[in-house]
């Protein structure tokens, strides 16, 4: 970025101090002004990236009271703005304050032009080069679906899938832990779709008790039982045209199950106490976080319904699964709900970073929603700390990101796994590794590894 389209704003009262400095940087794209009131409205304004500010304002500029009000409220309005304050000779104690509070550095006077450039000079480059990774990393985290943030390789497949799937009417079942997005994925499905302009109606197979789930689903006919005081049309009426989205349908009554699967075979339905046959066009997309087999086993979900529902099926991976997606999905939280709460957060802590990488997430993406939203409340300084999300900082060292390291823990797993799959034979465990022998050998070597208790007899005993 060339020094004509950096904007500056210059908050000074002193009248010769502000034409010597816009001297000084008569390069840039120079905004001045003299108070609060008007330093606010430039900002809004023009959105400089650095700001150098006076901290001895009016109306009181022989206090620094308003200049740290000043400082406050453009680190409110524009958390990423770098603010240079310029204090007083020798009042290095507010200066400190001032960077404590979110300040980008701080300049004592007298003013030398040439140092308070080169300053200057330094934050727009940190500016710039913060506003070039915030680019990439939203780059990377924002996956071809509206709203899924999918940065780990485990999503981009499912975006993936996403995407080839929505246009077609095929049912599709989301399978995933509680609290990973099935819904929003099946929000994504219809909204891909040709249906987006006709209707998405959801409803919970496990919220609705058992006497009501039918007529909710189908809708009931006036006085079809008591309390039916009006015809009512049910969810997979309301969805005719667009899409029906069925959740937790491993929790779906047996009993139940036989009407849903004729429909899904036929394409009509009957309300509740109703004799007439209605025809329904609606793409069907199911989710559950149980096991389908497991179910079908136990005798608690119906073989052919599953394989009705399941034309496709997609695997959701749980938050502790997404590895390198895990931060950048916690960071874009923290914004969208640090924005809501008009809160400039700046990140989390190393010590809150650790707890996230650790932490097993039983919630998964609902938990770490719910506890980021606590955290920007509590957050006392610019930075989310671990007590902030209620977490344990974690006493685990940090996994060692070191290329040579990981390569030898890479190295001696699979060497294990191959002596394991072939009971130690060194030959067939040399030709699974894609090595010689005696490379194999060398390697066994290094990592103090032995084919003897992979062997047969090692595992069977004598």
């Amino acid at each position: 970025m060339n020094d004509q389209s950096r904007k500056l704003l210059i908050v000074e009262d002193d009248p010769g101090l502000m034409s010597q400095l816009k001297w000084c940087f008569d390069g840039y794209e120079v905004f001045t002004a003299e108070d609060r009131g008007t330093a606010i409205a430039e900002l809004r304004r023009h959105e400089p990236g650095v700001v150098l500010q006076d901290l001895g304002l009016p109306p009181k500029p022989e206090g620094v009271d308003e200049g740290m009000a000043t400082l406050a409220e453009i680190l409110k309005l524009s958390p990423h703005t770098k603010v240079i304050v310029v204090t007083g000779n020798g009042d290095q104690a507010n200066a400190l304050t001032a960077v404590a509070e979110g300040a980008y550095d701080f300049y004592e006077k007298p003013v030398d032009t040439d140092t308070l450039r080169l300053l200057v000079d330094r934050a727009f480059n940190i500016a710039e080069l913060e506003a070039e990774n915030r680019r990439l990393q939203y780059q990377v985290s924002d996956s071809p679906l509206d709203g899924i943030v999918a940065a780990s390789e485990a999503m981009l497949a499912v975006c993936k899938m996403i995407e080839k799937v929505a246009p077609t009417d095929v049912t599709t079942l989301l399978l995933g832990e509680s609290g990973t997005g099935k819904e929003l994925l099946a929000r994504a499905l219809h909204r891909l779709s040709p249906r987006v302009d006709n209707n998405f109606i959801a409803i919970n197979c496990a919220a609705i008790p058992e006497n009501l789930l039918e007529s909710e689903l189908f809708g009931h006919e006036k006085g079809a039982f008591t309390g039916a005081v009006k015809t009512t049309p049910g969810k997979v009426e309301l969805a005719n045209g667009g899409t029906l989205f069925l959740d937790e349908i491993g929790d779906m009554p047996m009993a139940l199950q036989a009407k849903m699967l004729r429909f899904l075979q036929e394409r009509v339905i009957e309300r509740v106490g109703g004799r007439q046959e209605m025809s329904v066009d609606v793409r069907v997309v199911c989710a559950t976080n149980q096991n389908p087999e497991a179910l079908i086993e136990q005798g608690l979900f119906r073989e052919d319904l599953y394989y009705r529902i399941s034309e496709i099926t997609i695997n959701i991976p749980p938050y502790r699964e997404r590895e390198e997606g895990r931060l950048i999905l916690a960071r874009t939280l923290l914004q969208k709900y640090g924005s809501k709460q008009g809160r400039a957060l700046n990140g989390f802590s190393e010590d809150a970073v650790r707890a996230i990488e650790a932490y097993g997430w039983p919630g998964n993406v609902r938990e770490l929603e719910n506890k980021i939203k606590g955290a920007v409340i509590m957050a006392d300084g610019k930075l989310v700390t671990a007590a902030d999300l209620q977490l344990s900082p974690g006493d685990e060292e940090p996994e060692s990101l070191n290329l040579r390291e990981v390569r030898q823990r890479a190295e001696s797993k699979a060497i294990r796994v191959a002596l394991a799959r072939s009971y130690g034979n060194i030959s067939k465990a040399a030709e699974l590794l894609g090595i010689t022998r005696p490379t194999l050998y060398d390697l066994l070597n290094k990592y103090g590894l032995s084919a003897e208790g992979y062997s047969r007899k090692a595992i069977v005993g004598d």
